[in-house]
């Protein structure tokens, strides 16, 4: 999943008609020996968050039906993840930069989920779509700053952009065999069962109670 959406986003990159085919495009941590290294401008897609969306999880089953309509197999629930990916622009000027970070900010807001041209793989075994949001404020737990703090690099524009995708938990269940009868009941040992018993209970002819009766 990680993979496909890495290359799903540099592919949303180079085709970006405000972004410049010859910038490089590059999945590194922006630490300062990195930057100092860079030696063409180049956009960073750094991966430095996954999670899991707890409010998304559900616990269900989706059921898979053969040619004729019968539950064959049931799979439980996708579980959705967040990749939260620190984008930031690189060259020798800050206006540049800036444009480049509004290019880039225009080409993520054109789209609420990944293409389906680019979901494949792993990403399309739910059939379920890839969300995008782009500059929202981070959560509670976590800071800007602090993602720059611990890469150990000076703090710099940048934009959060986060793709929430379902993965399957490649857990399957096979059903039983369809039930083909109604409901029914049989009541035939019970009967036996309480024949028997009266028959034992009865009195048998010639026995001490026959001879002591007022006709004997």
């Amino acid at each position: 999943m990680i993979g496909e959406i890495d290359d799903a986003i540099r592919a949303l990159v180079k085709a970006s008609d405000g972004i410049a085919a010859d910038i490089d495009i590059a999945l590194d941590a922006p630490t300062k020996d990195w930057a100092a290294r860079r030696n063409a401008p180049t956009v960073d897609l750094f991966l430095y968050d996954i999670r899991e969306d707890t409010r998304r999880r559900e616990y269900g089953f989706s059921e898979h039906r053969d040619e004729r309509g019968i539950i064959v197999e049931r799979t439980p629930a996708p579980r959705y993840f967040k990749l939260s990916y620190l984008v930031t622009a690189w060259t020798q000027r800050p206006d540049d930069e800036h444009r480049l970070l509004d290019a880039l900010l225009r080409c993520f807001l054109r789209f609420d989920a990944i293409p389906d041209s680019f979901v494949i793989a792993t990403l399309a075994e739910t059939g379920l779509p890839c969300s995008i949001s782009v500059a929202l404020p981070p959560p509670e737990d976590r800071a800007f700053a602090d993602v720059w703090s611990s890469l150990g690099g000076e703090l710099k524009p940048s934009l959060d952009l986060v793709i929430t995708a379902p993965l399957a938990r490649g857990l399957t269940y096979r059903a039983g065999p369809p039930v083909t009868t109604g409901v029914g009941a049989d009541f035939r040992a019970t009967n036996l069962g309480i024949e028997e018993r009266v028959l034992r209970a009865a009195p048998t002819v010639g026995s001490r109670s026959d001879a002591e009766s007022p006709e004997a």
